[in-house]
């Protein structure tokens, strides 16, 4: 079994391999992660995964508060995930790749990654300054029926695209062409549908193309059909999720 090593960035949001991710970097850890990924060579990828939160905090709580306002503020890479990282986070996550890293002025960073491949996450390690994994890379099976499948899904993405645009009372205009092959629609639709995060999760750990194509299938038409009866919904970006505050 091939393993490998990379620092851990936890989220309250799930990468999907194609998303784009920017990242605004403010808290200690996260800093000395990006400081430490400025070491790699430009020409060699900067690698980082990516974990969904299970139980937990994206930002570590900075100040006294409920239920004890005289506790202080957790600290260290594990503030905000209790003692157990195997509980606090998702087995299934997704490297990221770190295509600009910029520091600015006051030792924040701005960071643009973009989600590349799936890996299960085997044990955590916490003794450093930031969180680092072992992981294991999981491969993109295509499954049965994967390419009729995502033509299915491309059709009826179409119109909960159409569906979002009309609650929003204006025409819908992504100027993006959509993918036709299945391991990519499988991805694309997962990240552009307004789901949760547990959700999303259960169709990033999903064992093949197909499976996922056809659970989005589902998904698609509900969703839908909920659409009609609730006309003011977002629209969603297809390649670019939100800036996660670390």
């Amino acid at each position: 079994m091939t393993t490998v090593r990379l620092p851990l960035f936890p989220l309250n949001s799930v990468l999907f391999p194609g998303l784009v991710l920017p990242l605004n970097v403010f808290e200690e850890r996260y800093r000395a992660m990006m400081r430490e990924l400025l070491k790699t060579p430009e020409d060699e990828p900067r690698r980082f995964a990516v974990v969904a939160i299970r139980d937990g905090h994206e930002v570590a709580p900075s100040a006294p508060g409920m239920p004890d306002p005289t506790a202080l503020p957790e600290r260290g890479p594990l503030a905000g995930f209790g003692t157990d990282p195997a509980k606090a986070f998702h087995k299934v996550g997704c490297i990221a790749d770190a295509a600009t890293i910029r520091e600015r002025t006051d030792g924040s960073f701005e960071v643009l990654a973009t989600g590349t491949s799936r890996v299960k996450l085997l044990s955590v390690e916490a003794s450093g300054p930031f969180l680092t994994a072992e992981l294991e890379p999981l491969p993109e099976e295509p499954g049965d029926e994967a390419a009729p499948l995502a033509e299915g899904v491309l059709r009826s993405f179409r119109q909960y695209q159409k569906r979002l645009a009309g609650a929003r009372e204006r025409s819908l205009t992504t100027g993006t062409e959509l993918p036709d092959e299945p391991g990519v629609v499988s991805y694309l639709v997962a990240a552009a549908m307004m789901l949760d995060t547990p959700t999303k999760q259960r169709l990033l750990q999903a064992p093949d193309t197909a499976s996922r194509l056809r659970d989005e299938l589902k998904l698609l038409r509900s969703e839908t059909a909920i659409i009609r009866s609730l006309p003011s919904l977002p629209a969603s970006d297809l390649t670019r999720g939100p800036t996660s505050l670390n």
